[in-house]
């Protein structure tokens, strides 16, 4: 299976030497503190071992870090908070609050907050390291840029994709003074910007940072053809979030040609790119004239195939490469209500992974609940917030519940639909309609197809109170007598 590039969203930021975490629903007024005032944030449920003594020592600080690292890739986030506090506390003991090991461990006090959802308090932490490092090295020392990734990332997180650009343009920046404008090491922080631009609604400007991105990959892997398709399929990806279908067709076709000179046309890194490019079909590109899309859904059904067969042959295969495959295979079918030949597909797979604990867990995963096979994104914000607004600070959340059954044929049956708050009727309806026309890969009981009733999505999105005030004043306007007008 070719690697996918790390994604946008959750920018993958690197554990510096220390870290932490907070769990607080708010920043507490340490972690609003300057760098010269910080102090341990204390969860207030949980209470922080004392130190042993007075002065602590490097090493211990090392096998707290080692400890905090096992907890936080085990997962458990309470624990690694309690860790990583005791670690912002121990490198101001140890290195004092002014220096590169405190601005580490609050940086990864930011990761962790960020992780978790605590976006205010990450936004500041991030913030409190990127100040002392600038103290203590410069405004260009390459030691900024996870910070600065950081914060990007939780200014997203925190519905400011224009802040998040400003942050992420300025670690890019630091790339180039530091490695040169085409270094590698600068396609997460592309990316991430790319990911500004698609939330604020301009495309266009995600697909010039996109072909920047491939370039620089271009010219990397040129004398090694192979090496570009992990770019290759993370730009394919990106393509179809921004709705450019026929470029991802594109890219998934050069990724195939590059695997057939290389490897051969039987190779099973064929798989993948021969399943995506299968699934692309299921999209129409708006950029596209109507005749040239005509028929392109029943286009796919040959390289779901080719992959299927490709899978099946290949000895000593990776099972789940080979049941990504098959099912991918079957939810084409059930696309294009060719139900016999999805249920035949969906009996095999049942079979197959009904022996051994990994087989059944994956079992489970794929075929308990309706899975989508295809899907819009829905939008994020509600009102009359354009998508290059700036004014993005004060946003509440709202959401929107749907209550579906989704029948053994893939298609959903009682569809409704709450909002909350109930005046923002516009995103109702749009959140009701492309779950509407959503097709399911079927729930399975025993390899069959059954009805699955009682589902629940729920879609979150933001608003400005400004608008909501707006739409109750409308309201009540309606309402009002005529007579009174």
């Amino acid at each position: 299976m070719i690697k996918k590039i790390s994604y946008f969203a959750s920018v993958s930021l690197l554990l510096l030497p220390f870290g932490a975490h907070s769990q607080d629903e708010e920043a507490s007024a340490d972690e609003m503190a300057g760098p010269l005032e910080q102090t341990v944030p204390v969860a207030d449920e949980v209470a922080l071992p004392e130190p042993q003594a007075d002065v602590v020592t490097e090493e211990q600080l090392l096998e707290e870090f080692a400890r905090y690292r096992r907890l936080l890739q085990a997962g458990t986030l309470d624990e690694a908070d309690i860790a990583a506090k005791r670690l912002v506390e121990m490198a101001i003991r140890v290195y004092g609050p002014q220096s590169r090991e405190t601005a580490s461990a609050l940086n990864n006090l930011g990761i962790v907050q960020h992780g978790n959802g605590q976006y205010d308090a990450a936004i500041q932490n991030f913030t409190s390291s990127i100040e002392i490092l600038e103290n203590v090295e410069d405004r260009l020392n390459g030691s900024l840029i996870n910070p600065l990734k950081g914060l990007g990332a939780a200014q997203l997180g925190n519905g400011r994709p224009d802040l998040a650009q400003e942050s992420f343009n300025r670690a890019a920046h630091i790339t180039h003074v530091n490695d040169g404008p085409h270094n590698l090491g600068q396609v997460e922080i592309l990316e991430s910007i790319a990911e500004t631009f698609i939330r604020m609604g301009d495309v266009k400007e995600a697909r010039l940072i996109l072909d920047r991105i491939h370039v620089i990959n271009v010219k990397h892997f040129e004398q090694n053809p192979l090496g570009l398709l992990p770019s290759l399929m993370n730009r394919a990806s990106w393509q179809h979030r921004a709705g450019y279908y026929a470029d991802e067709r594109t890219t998934y076709r050069r990724a195939i040609r590059i695997v057939e000179t290389s490897a051969g046309s039987k190779d099973p890194m064929l798989i993948e790119p021969l399943r995506r490019l299968g699934e692309s079909f299921y999209y129409v590109d708006v950029n596209m004239a109507t005749p040239q899309q005509q028929g392109l859904v029943s286009s796919g059904e040959m390289y779901f195939k080719r992959a299927t067969r490709i899978a099946e042959k290949t000895e000593n295969i990776d099972w789940r490469d080979l049941v990504e495959a098959k099912v991918g295979l079957a939810d084409y079918y059930i696309y294009t209500e060719a139900q016999n030949r999805a249920r035949k597909v969906y009996r095999q797979v049942w079979a197959y992974l009904s022996e051994g604990d990994d087989r059944l867990a994956l079992r489970e995963a794929l075929f308990a609940d309706p899975v989508p096979i295809r899907t819009d994104s829905l939008p994020q914000y509600a009102g009359e917030m354009s998508g290059g607004d700036k004014a993005r600070s004060n946003l509440v959340a709202g959401k929107v519940i749907v209550n579906y059954n989704v029948t053994s044929r893939g298609t959903v049956r009682e569809l409704k639909t709450v909002v909350i708050p109930e005046e923002f009727t516009d995103i109702q309806r749009m959140v009701h309609r492309e779950i509407r026309r959503r097709l399911f890969r079927p729930r399975l009981a025993d390899g069959d197809a059954v009805d699955a009733n009682g589902l629940v999505f729920e879609h979150n999105f933001s608003y400005l109170q400004s608008d909501l005030d707006d739409l109750r004043a409308a309201a009540a306007a309606s309402q009002q007598d005529p007579d009174d007008d």
